[in-house]
């Protein structure tokens, strides 16, 4: 899935993002071409800012208007913009590309024009667009079918003056009358005057949303709301917030009634989209799955994997296909189609196995914080996959990842809030979360340094990761031939601690949902001299940086909530010490175990059978902190003890003190891929 034709200005700050609507496709070879006309009657351009003498930058924008109109035919969207070009940075500006869908809509232009002092320069009186055809995102596996035009204003100069109008009509019918989108102020824009508009014709109000910081700059009449301000500020996100809290300076509107309106909208194209034909041969491929999986769980899953597995991804936004999913029966003829078309395909096969299931529509960008006060917005999201109920469980089924993914418990990437797609229509729906019960990373480190402190060790190193990063070394590493992989990894790790890489082996556990890569060899132990025959060593993945404080300039809300992506890490080190040595001449830095800033740090040492044990990780167990809590975690932090994880030997010493109450496992005693490995105290497990 992917949203509508977004409407930018080129080498302007303001965007009109904006949904599609139910106007009719003007005639073909309009749509293949830049049309020219006049500005329509709704769209009156502001009255130019004066530059002022001490005027800096590369540019001053003398005026830029961005309006949305909604009419009876559906929505238009017009730019306008003069800017001063103040230093040879801004020539770019005359660089111009306008990028549209020709099966959507259409783009007039109304005037470019250059002033230069008294002269005033009609640039399409000497220069025209030039229409390229071209995929500009073949190798992202799209196919949009956008037309570019561009032009390229000559005998631009510093001290000129450039200006721009246009519209651009967009039309998508699966959106059917409705429209939906933003109006925005970039956090940076160059000093000038700014005009943000949404106007409408009699019965075709949208409802709209301001945020607070544009309320003094809101004046509204009967048919349309506007924004104007000049030489707008600097305005930076609120720092580290969660996603919901760095809306500013946006205008949202929609003319959806509500999100179970916005979910029914959709719901009869995936059910025509899942419908197979009486002769579809997916019918012979539900009765084969059906006739080697008794139960409905393994169904699903090997419906999943021949999705995954035999329909390549390809997005296909041709003929109005941003939102609409092509059929199940001619994505299995063409065996390709991007996650519209690989989720009917997957909901046809599905309901041919007697589960039923729904399509769910996500945003994997973060715009899904807070969706439920959001008015409803196709803009806001970007993907689409399969929630099913199998005995009494909610699995998640996403027919464009890899083959080695099957149906999940909670969505492998981290959703907030979704809109589920039904006849009777939905409203969002809110994913829970909890700290993640198994690591992201788990890094196995095994060092034998049995032979003496002079000797080389024999090393294995072994990387366990799981969610998105997992699935991409998936796609990485099975593309490469085992031979070839070892020589990449010897490339690449022999040097001043690997001193020869003898193996490497690499495969995903599909159980585990998995990627594990195993390096062995031999390499350099870089004791450090601690004098009088003593030696110490810093433990690979043993040490923490200190947290940094939670601080926000003088301008932002100190009271906002502090936000952290989940995390999950742990590092698992085994040191086979030097046969040479007795157990009570090591000792080791101390064990840790603390919170800060939502966050739990953990790190124990143990002693036996002749190795050095250590575990350290650290989890993320609240993603959202108040500010008390901030700031009483900042007043924490000196005390934090960022020290590396040190060993020491130190012979003059009877008796070591390496045990901390604690049993940790070395790398190789037990399953690190299991869902107990132990990497945090036994009171932080979840059940």
């Amino acid at each position: 899935m992917r949203p509508a034709l977004m409407f930018v200005a080129a080498g302007t700050v303001l965007v009109a993002a904006s949904s599609a609507l139910a106007a009719p496709a003007a005639p073909a070879s309009a749509n293949n071409e830049v049309l020219r006309g006049p500005a329509p009657s709704w769209a009156k351009a502001s009255e130019p800012l004066p530059v002022p003498d001490n005027a800096g930058g590369p540019m001053f924008m003398r005026y830029q208007d961005v309006i949305v109109h909604v009419d009876g035919k559906g929505e238009q969207d017009y730019t306008g913009y003069r800017v001063r070009l103040l230093n040879s940075s801004a020539l770019p500006m005359g660089n111009l590309a306008l990028g549209w869908n020709p099966a959507n809509g259409s783009t007039t232009v109304h005037s470019i024009k250059v002033y230069r002092g008294d002269e005033v320069i009609d640039v399409l009186a000497q220069a025209k667009f030039e229409i390229l055809r071209r995929e500009d995102q073949l190798e992202a596996a799209k196919l949009d079918g956008m037309l570019t035009a561009v032009l390229h204003v000559p005998d631009l100069r510093v001290g000129d003056e450039l200006e721009v109008a246009m519209t651009t009509s967009v039309s998508d019918p699966t959106l059917g009358r409705n429209v939906s989108g933003l109006l925005f102020l970039s956090p940076t824009p160059p000093p000038g005057r700014y005009r943000l508009e949404l106007s409408w014709e009699k019965d075709r109000k949208p409802a709209y949303v301001l945020t607070p910081d544009l309320a003094s700059a809101a004046h509204t009449a009967a048919d349309r709301v506007v924004l104007r301000m000049d030489n707008p500020p600097v305005h930076q996100p609120l720092k580290d917030a969660p996603q919901r809290l760095q809306w500013q300076r946006i205008l949202e509107y929609s003319t959806f009634a509500d999100w179970p309106a916005f979910s029914r909208q959709f719901a009869p194209l995936f059910a025509k989209a899942a419908t197979l034909a009486a002769d579809s041969p997916l019918h012979k491929e539900a009765a084969r799955i059906a006739a080697a999986h008794a139960d409905p769980l393994g169904r699903a899953a090997a419906a999943l994997k021949l999705v995954q597995q035999d329909v390549r991804y390809i997005y296909v936004g041709l003929n109005g296909g941003n939102f609409t999913p092509a059929s199940a029966d001619e994505t299995w003829q063409r065996r390709y189609g991007d996650c519209k078309a690989k989720t009917a395909l997957l909901l046809a096969l599905l309901g041919e196995l007697g589960i039923a299931a729904e399509p769910v529509i996500v945003s994997t960008a973060g715009l899904d914080d807070g969706l439920a006060a959001r008015l409803p917005n196709s803009r806001l999201f970007d993907h689409v996959l399969v929630r099913t109920q199998i005995a009494g469980q909610t699995w998640w089924l996403d027919g464009t990842l890899p083959p080695v993914s099957g149906p999940a418990l909670e969505p492998v990437t981290p959703l907030r809030n979704v809109v589920p797609i039904t006849a009777a229509g939905s409203a969002v729906v809110e994913i829970p979360w909890q700290p993640p019960a198994q690591p992201d990373e788990i890094s196995l480190f095994d060092i034998d340094a049995s032979a003496g402190f002079d000797k080389p060790a024999h090393i294995t190193s072994t990387a366990i990761v799981r969610g998105i990063a997992g699935l991409q070394l998936q796609q990485q590493f099975s593309a490469v031939p085992p031979a070839q992989l070892l020589d990449a990894m010897r490339q690449r790790l022999t040097g001043n601690v690997w001193q020869s890489v003898d193996d490497v082996q690499w495969h995903y556990d599909e159980k585990a949902r998995a990627s594990v890569l195993k390096v062995t060899g031999s390499g350099t132990v870089d004791w450090e001299d601690s004098g009088g025959g003593g030696r110490r060593l810093s433990l690979v993945g043993g040490g923490f940086s200190p947290p940094e404080k939670r601080v926000r300039p003088a301008d932002q809300d100190q009271e906002a909530p502090w936000y952290q992506a989940s995390n999950y890490t742990c590092s698992v080190t085994t040191l086979h010490v030097p046969t040479s040595t007795k157990p009570g001449e090591w000792t080791s830095k101390s064990g840790f175990d603390i919170s800060m800033f939502g966050r739990h740090y953990y790190r124990m040492f143990e002693f036996r059978d002749g190795a050095i044990r250590m575990v350290r990780s650290s989890r993320v167990e609240s993603r959202e902190i108040t500010a008390a809590r901030a700031r009483a975690d900042n007043a924490r932090i000196p005390d934090f003890d960022n020290s590396m994880g040190y060993v020491f030997y130190e012979p003059s010493e009877t008796r070591g003190r390496i045990f901390f109450g604690a049993k940790v496992p070395t790398t190789d005693e037990i399953d690190w891929l299991g869902a107990d490995a132990p990497c945090l105290p036994q009171r932080k497990k979840l059940p």
